[in-house]
């Protein structure tokens, strides 16, 4: 398939600028994969969607603070934009400056910190810390929104950028379906004895980028960091079993789970099994994908022609999702991250 088959136009009002002032206020949209149907709902209609069979599964990875600023010998001026810390004090980072940087090259960071590039992993640099490298961003980076977002971050982001579940920091992008949960979702829930559980996956800024080549078997996907737990895949297996759905919140959720159901531990454990799984992974869904472990989806809308857009279409079908969008400009759903969602099944 090609890239330009997943192009929607979008009037660019309809990008979020800012969250809804609650999270459960955004709007939902439903489609149906088997009869196409379509349904406009409020977010706070979700809870009676889902039964007590069913089982919701979360992505609790939490957002640090991924940008920081610093300066090169030479004065020029460096932004970093951390990937993932890797062992030790060494990460892996996005780097923009006006002449990049040399192997050895010092960047000088706040309150004393330095960063010394080690190599180049593709676009990414190796970079050795003079600190714990979360520790430094968590205190003087910033919440870096992503580029669609046409507004500097503010104090609020760092809480409304954000799920309130988020336990495990790492990611540098929020897993954007969580964001419409809150506790008055969470007590509907509770109330029909709905279960969840939760992976991690650390979103990285692989998230956003763009598919260059025309033909999109061409493109590879960032490797993220992923972790399965061995209560999570119980919990998955005997919802299955029983015939309840697997309910994946988030696309991240989505290529978490079928990572997990896709390693050679899970294939051994027989049909309909998913076994656990700690690594990274580079999972590119796209039309023609067999998913394995999830039965519904709970999306944001998704850039045109990006990969978290062919996923969707990969599991709803490629025309229902592209006209349930189609619907959703009429309607002037909010798109993106601080958007409103949908819910596939």
């Amino acid at each position: 398939m090609l890239r330009t088959d997943f192009h929607f136009e979008l009037p660019k009002e309809l990008i979020a600028q800012r969250p809804t002032e609650e999270r459960s206020a955004s709007r939902l949209l439903t489609l149906d994969r088997i009869s196409g149907a379509y349904r406009d709902l409020n977010f706070r209609d979700f809870p009676p969607l889902i039964n007590s069979r069913d089982l919701l599964i979360f992505n609790d990875t939490r957002v640090i603070p991924a940008r920081a600023f610093g300066v090169k010998d030479s004065g020029g001026r460096v932004e970093l934009l951390l990937e993932r810390a890797l062992a030790g004090n060494t990460a892996l980072a996005h780097v923009r400056a006006s002449k990049g940087l040399k192997d050895g090259a010092v960047v000088r960071l706040a309150a004393g910190a330095s960063a010394r590039m080690l190599a180049r992993e593709d676009e990414l640099f190796v970079l050795e810390f003079s600190c714990n490298v979360l520790e430094f961003f968590q205190t003087h980076g910033e919440i870096p929104l992503p580029p669609y977002i046409d507004r500097a971050g503010e104090e609020a982001d760092r809480e409304r950028y954000q799920t309130v579940y988020a336990r495990a920091p790492g990611a540098i992008a929020a897993p954007t379906a969580g964001l419409h949960f809150d506790e008055s979702i969470f007590a509907a829930l509770r109330a029909r004895r709905v279960s969840h559980a939760f992976v991690t996956l650390h979103v990285g800024a692989g998230t956003f980028a763009p598919v260059r080549s025309q033909d999109i078997a061409q493109h590879r996907m960032h490797a993220e960091y992923l972790e399965v737990s061995e209560s999570t895949c119980a919990a998955i297996n005997a919802v299955s079993a029983a015939g309840g759905r697997v309910i994946a919140v988030g696309t991240t959720v989505a290529r978490s789970l079928e990572t997990a159901a896709a390693a050679p531990t899970a294939r051994a454990a027989g049909a309909n099994r998913i076994a656990p799984y700690r690594g990274t992974t580079d999972i590119f869904i796209k039309p023609g994908y067999k998913f394995r472990a999830v039965d519904a989806l709970v999306t944001n809308f998704h850039l045109p022609e990006s990969t978290l857009l062919m996923l969707c279409c990969a599991f709803a079908g490629r025309d229902a999702l592209l006209g349930a969008y189609a619907h959703a400009v009429k309607e002037r759903y909010r798109f993106f991250s601080y958007g409103d969602a949908m819910f596939l099944t």
